[in-house]
C-alpha cells in the first residue's frame, strides 16, 4: 500500500497564492471583555453564597434561625450543582469569534476538491418523500462543478418509494440545473422556488424567453410531485418498506451522465441479531460504499429535511478547508441549524438560538464548535482516526477495517475509482460496496470505536466531534448572513420533549462513559474546550436543582420555614443580585444577537419546561442503558406538520397533547407553586414575617410568570391543546399529598 498521511496540502498547492488567506477571524473582543467582566462579578457574587451556606451549618444552633436541616442542605446542593455548571459554560463565552471567507479567491472549478454528500432518512412515514427529494434536488444544484458532486442517500427504511422518488428527483434534476446555472437562479430548492416564498430572482425582469422556460420547468416540476405523490399514496406512507431482516441495497443513477451529479441509494443490511447504531451506523455505510464509488476528500452530511437555501454554502466550506493556515489540522466546518417554518412568537425555542449564537460561536474561539449532526463539510480522513500510520501493515488495517482489500486501496489519497467504465466495473464495484453494506462487515473491527463515526451514544455528532478534537483536530463555525440550509422545525410541544429527551440521553451517554470530558480529554484538548463539552454533557443534570428550588422552598414555604436570608440582611442583595444578574446577562444575550423580550421569555420558560420533564427523564434513560435496564432506541423526528399543531404554534398557544406522566409532573409542580405562594401571602399579610419569606414568594411568583401557558391551559382554554380535566384534578390532589406529606416531615 502506498505512503497515506492524514494530512493533505494537494489542492492546496495547486492553487493557492499563500499570501491571499481564504477566510480571516476577528476576536469579537468587546464582546469577550463584557463576557469575562460577568463571569468575575458573577463569581465572586456566587462566592458570598457559598459563604454564607457553609457559615450557616457552623453557628450554634440555639442562635441560628430555626430551619430544618434537610432543606436547607437539599437548596445549598441545588445551588452548588446550578453554579458549577454555570461556571462549566463560562468556557463558551470567553473567546468569541467572528468570521470573513473570500470566495472569490479559490482556485478555479477543476482545482476544485470533489465532494460526497451524505443524506439519512429513515421512515417515510415522518419524513415524507416529495420532501426529502427536494433536499435531494438542491444540493444537485449546488454551485459547485457537477462532476465533482456524488450524492448517497441512506434510506433505513428501505422503502421502494424513496428509490423511485430518487429516480424521479434524477430526471427533474436533469431540467432543473441547467435552468439553473444558466439564469443565476439563487433560490435552488425548486418547491420553495415555484410556492413564490423567495422573490429575490426578478424574473419580471429577464424577458419572456426566461419567463416561458421557467414556466416549462413549473409544469415539469408539477408532474414530478404529481408522480411520488401518487406512488407515495398507492404505496402507502412507507411504500413496502423492508422490515429490518434483508441484505443491503445499493444502486447507482445517472452514472452514464459526466455532467451531472450521480446519485446513490444505499439500503443497507439489517438482521435482528445485529446491532445496526441508528444514524451512526448508517453514516459509516456511505463512508465505507462512497470510498468504492467516488471516495471524495470531502464529505457534506445533511438531514433529510435541510434543504440548501443558498448554493454557496460549498465554495464557503472550502475557503476553510483550503485555508493555509487551517487545512492541516482542519477536520470539519459547521454550518448552524436554521428553520423556515418559525413563528414571530416562537414559543418552543425551535429555532435553538443559544445553541448556534453562543455555544457554538464561542467554541469557534476555541478549537472549534461541536459536531452537530447536518450542515456540516468533514474532512474523509479526519474519520479514519490515528489508525493509519507510514509503517501500518495489511494485517492492523484489516483489523481496523475490516477484511475488503479493495476498501483499504481507498485509504490512498490517490485512489480514484471509476464506474463509468463499463456494466462489468460498476457491478464490480457495486458487489464490493454490498459488502461494505453487510451487517456482518464491521465484526471485530473498530468501526464505530475508533474509526467513522462513533456508536457509544445516540448524539454520535457530539461525541464524534469531540474525539475528534481529543486526537488533535480543530473545526470551524460558517455563519453567513443568508442561511446556507434551512430545514423544519418542531412545531408542536409533544415533538419537542421527544426529541429534547432524545438529546439529553445521547448526551449524558457521553458524560458517564469512558469519554467522560473531566477523564477523557483534559490532557487531549485544551482546557477551556475540554471545559465546554463537559458543560454539554452534564447540563442535563440542571435537572436536579431545578426540582430542587420548585418543591424545597415551597413547601417551606407552606409551613413558614425561611431558607433565604432576611430582607434586612446584606445576604438577601446576595441572592437578589445572583438572579437578577443572571435574567439580565441572558437578556442581554438575546437582544445583542437580534432577538426581542418576548424571545427571552420563551427561552426562560422553554428551559424551565424542559429542566423538569425532558432533562429528567432523558438522564434517567441514559442511566438505566449504562446499567443494562434498558436497550437504546432512536425515533427520527416527525417531519409532517399537522395544521391543528401549526395553528396553536403560530398563534402562540402551547400544545399539551404530550404524555400523561410528563404533563402530570409539570402540572403537579405549577399546583403546587400556586398553593405555597398563596400560603406565603397569606402568612406574610397575617402574621408580618415579609422579611423571614419575601424571598420565597417571589420565586413561587416568578415560576408562576414562567408557567402562565400551563395554567391558562389548565383553568381558560377549551381547544384540543388544551389540558384535560383529568390531569388537572389528578395533580391538584397529587400536589395536595406533596404538601401534606412534606408539611408532616418538616414539623416532625
Amino acid at each position: 500500500m502506498q505512503k497515506y498521511t492524514l494530512i493533505s496540502t494537494r489542492f492546496m498547492k495547486e492553487a493557492m497564492d499563500n499570501s491571499r488567506p481564504l477566510q480571516l477571524s476577528h476576536v469579537r473582543k468587546s464582546i469577550s471583555i463584557i463576557n469575562r467582566t460577568y463571569t468575575l462579578i458573577h463569581s465572586t457574587a456566587l462566592t458570598a453564597l457559598l459563604y454564607y451556606r457553609v457559615s450557616y451549618l457552623f453557628k450554634n444552633p440555639e442562635t441560628r434561625p430555626h430551619t430544618p436541616t434537610f432543606p436547607w442542605l437539599l437548596v445549598f446542593s441545588g445551588e452548588l450543582i446550578l453554579s458549577f455548571i454555570w461556571l462549566l459554560g463560562q468556557a463558551y463565552r470567553w473567546r468569541s469569534v467572528s468570521r470573513t471567507l473570500f470566495p472569490e479567491r479559490l482556485p478555479d472549478d477543476k482545482h476544485l476538491p470533489a465532494i460526497d454528500v451524505f443524506i439519512c432518512t429513515a421512515d417515510p412515514k415522518r419524513e415524507p418523500t416529495f420532501g426529502v427529494m427536494n433536499t435531494v434536488i438542491s444540493t444537485m444544484a449546488l454551485d459547485y462543478p457537477p462532476e465533482k458532486l456524488h450524492l448517497y442517500v441512506s434510506d433505513d427504511g428501505g422503502s421502494s418509494v424513496t428509490l423511485f422518488g430518487m429516480k424521479e428527483a434524477w430526471a427533474f434534476a436533469r431540467l432543473w440545473l441547467p435552468f439553473c446555472c444558466t439564469h443565476g437562479i439563487k433560490t435552488r430548492c425548486p418547491e420553495l422556488y415555484f410556492s413564490g416564498a423567495e422573490d429575490d430572482e426578478d424574473g419580471e425582469l429577464r424577458g419572456n424567453e426566461f419567463l416561458e422556460e421557467r414556466q416549462k420547468i413549473k409544469i415539469e416540476f408539477e408532474l414530478f410531485r404529481e408522480r411520488v405523490m401518487r406512488t407515495t399514496e398507492n404505496c402507502g406512507a412507507g411504500g413496502d418498506s423492508l422490515n429490518g431482516d434483508h441484505p443491503p441495497i445499493i444502486e447507482v443513477i445517472g452514472e452514464e451522465e459526466a455532467e451531472m451529479p450521480i446519485l446513490v441509494y444505499v439500503s443497507r443490511g439489517k438482521r435482528p441479531s445485529h446491532p445496526h447504531h441508528f444514524k451512526a451506523g448508517a453514516l459509516n455505510v456511505m463512508l465505507r460504499v462512497s470510498s468504492m464509488i467516488s471516495n471524495s476528500p470531502y464529505i457534506l452530511v445533511l438531514d433529510c429535511d435541510m434543504y440548501c437555501n443558498d448554493p454557496s454554502s460549498a465554495r464557503q466550506a472550502m475557503c476553510c478547508h483550503l485555508d493555509p493556515k487551517l487545512s492541516s489540522s482542519l477536520a470539519f466546518v459547521q454550518f448552524p441549524q436554521k428553520f423556515h417554518n418559525i413563528s414571530s412568537n416562537d414559543i418552543y425555542d425551535s429555532q435553538i438560538r443559544s445553541a448556534f449564537t453562543t455555544v457554538w460561536e464561542g467554541m469557534d474561539g476555541l478549537d472549534g464548535p461541536v459536531l452537530s449532526g447536518t450542515g456540516f463539510y468533514m474532512k474523509r480522513v479526519a474519520l479514519y482516526g490515528t489508525s493509519i500510520q507510514d509503517d501500518t501493515n495489511l494485517k492492523e488495517l484489516r483489523q481496523t477495517f475490516g477484511y475488503s482489500d479493495e476498501f483499504i486501496k481507498s485509504l490512498d489519497q490517490k485512489y480514484k475509482p471509476n464506474i463509468s467504465n463499463g456494466r462489468d466495473s460498476l457491478a464490480a464495484i457495486l458487489r464490493e460496496a454490498q459488502l461494505l453494506a453487510s451487517c456482518q462487515f464491521e465484526n471485530q473491527t473498530k468501526w464505530g470505536e475508533e474509526v467513522g463515526f462513533l456508536y457509544h451514544s445516540v448524539c454520535e455528532d457530539v461525541l464524534t466531534g469531540y474525539n475528534l478534537h481529543c486526537k488533535g483536530w480543530t473545526s470551524v463555525l460558517c455563519l453567513p448572513s443568508k442561511p446556507q440550509f434551512l430545514g423544519s422545525s418542531i412545531t408542536n410541544l409533544n415533538d419537542l420533549l421527544v426529541q429534547s429527551t432524545r438529546w439529553t440521553s445521547g448526551l449524558v451517554d457521553i458524560g458517564i462513559s469512558k469519554f467522560c470530558p473531566f477523564l477523557y480529554g483534559p490532557l487531549k484538548t485544551s482546557f477551556l474546550q475540554n471545559i465546554g463539552y463537559a458543560e454539554l454533557s452534564f447540563f442535563p443534570f440542571y435537572f436536579l436543582p431545578v426540582w430542587c428550588f420548585a418543591t424545597i422552598p415551597q413547601l417551606c414555604l407552606f409551613n413558614g420555614i425561611p431558607l433565604y436570608p432576611e430582607v434586612s440582611s446584606i445576604f438577601f442583595l446576595v441572592f437578589l443580585f445572583i438572579f437578577l444578574s443572571a435574567l439580565s446577562k441572558h437578556l442581554w444575550e438575546v437582544m445583542s444577537t437580534g432577538g426581542s423580550i418576548r424571545t427571552w421569555i420563551n427561552e426562560q420558560r422553554i428551559w424551565m419546561i424542559k429542566s423538569v420533564t425532558t432533562l429528567l427523564y432523558g438522564s434517567l434513560d441514559a442511566i438505566m442503558k449504562r446499567f443494562g435496564m434498558r436497550k437504546a432506541s432512536f425515533s427520527p423526528t416527525n417531519k409532517v406538520s399537522d395544521s391543528d399543531h401549526v395553528k396553536l404554534y403560530q398563534m402562540g398557544k402551547f400544545d399539551f397533547r404530550i404524555s400523561n406522566t410528563v404533563l402530570t409532573s409539570l402540572v403537579t409542580l405549577v399546583v403546587l407553586n400556586m398553593a405555597a405562594f398563596i400560603a406565603g401571602v397569606a402568612r406574610v399579610i397575617v402574621f408580618k414575617n415579609w422579611e423571614k419569606l419575601l424571598m420565597q414568594v417571589l420565586l413561587s411568583l416568578h415560576i408562576l410568570i414562567m408557567a402562565s401557558p400551563v395554567l391558562e391551559g389548565m383553568i381558560v382554554r377549551k381547544d384540543n391543546g388544551r389540558i384535560p380535566y383529568s390531569i388537572t384534578l389528578f395533580s391538584v390532589v397529587l400536589a395536595m399529598v406533596i404538601l401534606t406529606l412534606g408539611s408532616v416531615v418538616l414539623i416532625y
